[in-house]
């Protein structure tokens, strides 16, 4: 039986007075947020993607499981939660340091994601802007870990307050990114499509598209009702009204690579001449490489859109 230290740092956020445990296993250390009695978030430096924990009247759901070797500490620091099982798995999108975990997890959990998110998982495709490939858990588990369960545009989980409602809304950061609704918790988990307010990243190789993640940003905005709390893939939770914002970013920043291109600007001038406009100025300051990146994504689709 692995030992655990634990630590619970009351962090007095808003009225709820929320807390933080970290737990350590071995060297890999989790924050454990709680947001609800039945709900929290798992987060570690190196871990991975936030990793949302709902527990409902006879089980556990997990969303996204990490990075390689994180599976284990995920399911350690769940039974630290709760005696339910755990029943069912979302993957958000297909990146391994959001679903490598899941081969840790017993065969009798349901694995769930978006049917290209499945595809990519099956693939693990070099992502736009590597050469390397991504680190490949499921070539040595002859597929355990791979969804068992698809959807397309929108699929229900459960009912009552144990509802969850998952939505894809088109291209963004990859080609099938989830959105998970927590109805009765009026919050989400949006991955990496909201990985936090920097500049995204658009995996092209495995669908992502800076062209058409205005849209599909502002149709979520739309659609979803009556959520307030946003989950993200890897910064602290957001708002609604920061979600709208970070539609209005990702369509200023197409714009400004329109332009550029309609001007005769190569992409390397229109990424070198890029900084954050002030309405964003509460945003990360971006990695230059990172920036070039998606300028050229935008440009290559751009370019493939015209006859």
């Amino acid at each position: 039986m692995k030992r655990y230290l634990a630590m619970i740092l009351l962090l007095g956020i808003g009225s709820a007075g929320l807390g933080v445990v970290v737990a350590q296993n071995d060297e890999k250390v989790i924050d454990i947020e709680k947001l609800e009695d039945n709900l929290f978030v798992l987060r570690g430096e190196s871990s991975g993607g936030n990793t949302a924990i709902f527990i409902t009247t006879d089980g556990v759901v997990v969303v996204d499981s990490k990075n390689p070797g994180w599976g284990q500490s995920i399911i350690d620091q769940i039974k630290s939660l709760t005696d339910n099982p755990i029943t069912t798995l979302i993957n958000t999108h297909s990146h391994h340091d959001h679903v490598s975990g899941n081969v840790s997890f017993p065969s009798t959990v349901e694995i769930v994601t978006h049917e290209m998110t499945r595809s990519n998982m099956q693939a693990m495709r070099p992502y736009t802007g590597r050469t390397e490939p991504p680190v490949n858990v499921f070539a040595d588990t002859n597929g355990q870990g791979i969804p068992t369960r698809t959807f397309t545009d929108k699929m229900s989980l459960g009912d009552g307050a144990d509802r969850i409602d998952l939505y894809h809304f088109g291209r963004g950061h990859t080609g099938g990114d989830a959105w998970v609704v927590f109805p009765s918790l009026r919050t989400l988990h949006a991955g990496d499509i909201f990985l936090g307010k920097r500049v995204p990243f658009l995996d092209a190789e495995n669908g992502g598209s800076g062209v058409e993640i205005p849209e599909t940003l502002q149709k979520a905005h739309d659609t979803i009702k009556n959520v307030d709390t946003i989950i993200t893939g890897h910064s602290t939770q957001m708002t609604w009204s920061d979600l709208e914002k970070w539609a209005s970013f990702n369509r200023d920043f197409l714009e400004t690579v329109k332009t550029g291109l309609s001007n005769g600007k190569s992409v390397d001038q229109i990424a070198d001449a890029w900084t954050i406009p002030q309405a964003y100025a509460d945003y990360d300051s971006p990695n230059a490489g990172s920036v070039r990146r998606n300028v050229q994504v935008i440009s290559d689709e751009l370019a493939a859109q015209t006859p």
